[in-house]
């Protein structure tokens, strides 16, 4: 489709040519290029919300949460036997399905003081219990072949 350019469209109006049409045809787009770009419209349409259902359902089946509770005997950082079962039943399998996944562990304590039999393990504090429990964790993780890139402790920012 040929342009008309700003002189020429003064020109043809100099000789009597109507402005408006010319400017309404200078806009115009045929019929079959509209509708082949509607066409192409809408499937995109489709492809993007079949995209967002998918991406929807991975994001609900690799965001979970696994309840410290279960996984550490009452005061303790080392992973029990219920504990590790858990991790290698439920936790592990998801894992391995999400080779790319951000995996955070935060370990967790209650506001109990740190008692005696702790503090002689080099636990003074729940921030350095905490610490050790998600520490088990992520070593269990790592020893069931889980990658977890960057793995680190920072004491400011328990995990």
């Amino acid at each position: 489709m040929a342009r008309l350019s700003l002189s020429a469209i003064r020109r043809l109006a100099a000789h009597g040519v109507p402005v408006a049409g010319l400017l309404l045809l200078s806009a115009c787009v045929s019929q079959s290029a509209y509708d082949e770009l509607q066409a192409q419209h809408q499937q995109l349409q489709a492809q993007n919300q079949q995209l967002q259902g998918q991406l929807a359902t991975v994001e609900a089946q690799s965001s979970f949460v696994e309840a410290g509770d279960f996984l550490f005997p009452a005061g303790g950082f080392k992973l029990s036997a219920a504990g590790k079962a858990e991790l290698a039943n439920n936790v592990v399998p998801r894992l391995q399905g999400l080779p790319y996944a951000k995996i955070v562990v935060y370990g967790y304590t209650d506001n109990t003081p740190v008692g005696p039999e702790l503090q002689r393990a080099g636990i003074n504090d729940n921030l350095t219990l905490s610490s050790r429990r998600a520490g088990a964790v992520v070593s269990f993780l790592i020893a069931q072949g889980i990658k977890i890139p960057g793995a680190y402790f920072d004491p400011s920012q328990p995990l």
